[in-house]
């Protein structure tokens, strides 16, 4: 075949020997495979897939045991980074036929890829437990929407009446929101990045074989930032005395602050998102008792003025802090994700996949590559933080208010001030069964 030449000299050390530097290059096209001195600098996809695609007439049995090493590194990596891929049943088969065929390659290859199965399967295992216990959740959240007035709501919501009776420390408090945030990014596979921005094209009628793809930790991520939010208003908007709702506030604010300290971007963004909701805002008479100099200036360290520059000038420093670390808190970095996901998205729509010649756009995809190849490298942190139980199962479990709950407790706590605010406090009354 045509490819047999130029990849068998890729094992050929000769090739690439100084003889050639005072000559000039020689180019080769073969089947869409762009050649200079016998080495490959660019394809199209379809020629370098079959490149690498063993056939009846072309496969490397003969170099088996020279090659063996590298595919093992391969599937280790892929397995490894991507290891949704091998949810599907095609996808595994053909990775326990490709380790009988390395068999006839040599013993400690063969041992490899055993210990790469084993550790794929272990780790399948895991995502699919974490998983199971997200779809657990929701239900659990569902179930504590269901529909109740708003004082038997209160009631239920109020718990031990107040967030500081659990836990009255907004270091600890903040930890607590690390060790979640560090949780769920661990779940969130490379692979859902592409799945969540692919975009099938109509010629596509087929199933294909990443057709069930799921991006459910992505989401479920996103869903969490949301849910913060609506707690800490909730929270907020809870107390009946004046005094209470300040301390809240001045709590929360504490928490975002060791949030920043921390490297925790996500969880101060969605405290000062819960914050900002009219709901909190329109609490004048509680924010007057609040000293808010340090939650302005957290507000400005996220301001989205200028496309996030201060927050995206803190995201560099906790990255180098992290680059020279010597203790596992200082190696937390946990991104804004919704902003982290957007960058994503505008590289991966602003850049062709293919250039005018039709060969693939390395330079876009390594960009990406860079982007999440970071991602993985903040995900990979252990926290290094002491559990506190409660706290943590009041972070995921406690019910919340909706948006129309949250409204209307605002103008309980502190009444209307125009006929609008009266009117809308009315009408919520009727529709909450207050």
């Amino acid at each position: 075949m045509p490819q047999t030449t130029p990849y068998s000299s890729k094992f050929n050390p000769s090739t690439y020997s100084s003889s050639h530097s005072h000559r000039q290059p020689v180019e080769e096209n073969y089947g869409g495979l762009h050649y200079r001195d016998n080495k490959l600098v660019s394809g199209s996809l379809e020629a370098l897939i079959q490149l690498l695609v063993p056939t009846v007439d072309y496969y490397p049995d003969k170099r088996i045991r020279e090659i063996a090493p590298k595919i093992v590194q391969l599937l280790t990596e892929w397995t490894e980074t991507f290891p949704y891929d091998f949810r599907d049943e095609r996808m595994m088969r053909s990775l326990k036929e490709m380790t009988h065929r390395l068999a006839f390659g040599d013993e400690l290859s063969r041992r490899a890829m055993q210990r790469l199965i084993q550790r794929l399967l272990r780790k399948l295992t895991t995502l699919g437990q974490y998983e199971e216990s997200l779809a657990t959740s929701s239900a659990a959240a569902a179930a504590m929407d269901r529909p109740l007035t708003l004082k038997s709501k209160q009631q239920l919501v109020r718990r031990e009446e107040c967030v500081l009776n659990l836990c009255d420390d907004p270091f600890v408090f903040a930890q607590q929101l690390t060790h979640i945030e560090m949780e769920r990014l661990s779940y969130i596979g490379p692979e859902e990045f592409v799945q969540a921005f692919a975009q099938k094209r109509p010629s596509d009628n087929h199933k294909s074989l990443f057709s069930k793809r799921k991006v459910s930790n992505l989401e479920a991520y996103v869903e969490w930032f949301n849910r913060l939010s609506y707690l800490i208003a909730t929270e907020i908007c809870m107390p009946v005395k004046k005094k209470h709702r300040a301390r809240v506030l001045e709590f929360f604010i504490d928490v975002a602050q060791e949030c920043f300290n921390i490297g925790n971007f996500n969880s101060l963004m969605a405290i000062i998102t819960g914050m900002n909701m009219n709901p909190v805002s329109r609490l004048k008479k509680t924010w007057n008792k609040v000293n808010t100099d340090k939650f302005d200036i957290l507000v400005h360290q996220m301001d989205p003025s200028s496309n996030f520059y201060s927050y995206r000038t803190a995201l560099r420093g906790a990255t180098q802090r992290s680059s020279t670390a010597h203790t596992s808190q200082e190696m937390i970095v946990i991104p804004f994700f919704s902003l982290f996901i957007k960058d994503i998205y505008f590289l991966n729509e602003g850049c062709v996949n293919r250039l005018p010649n039709s060969h693939i756009n390395f330079e876009k995809f390594w960009e990406l590559a860079k982007q999440v190849s970071e991602f993985l490298s903040w995900r990979q942190v252990i926290c290094p933080f002491e559990r506190d139980r409660k706290t943590l199962q009041y972070l995921i479990s406690a019910p919340v208010f909706s948006e129309d709950e949250l409204q209307l407790a605002s103008y309980e706590s502190e009444g209307p001030e125009n006929n609008l605010e009266r009117d809308t406090r009315r009408s919520l009354r009727s529709e909450c069964f207050f």
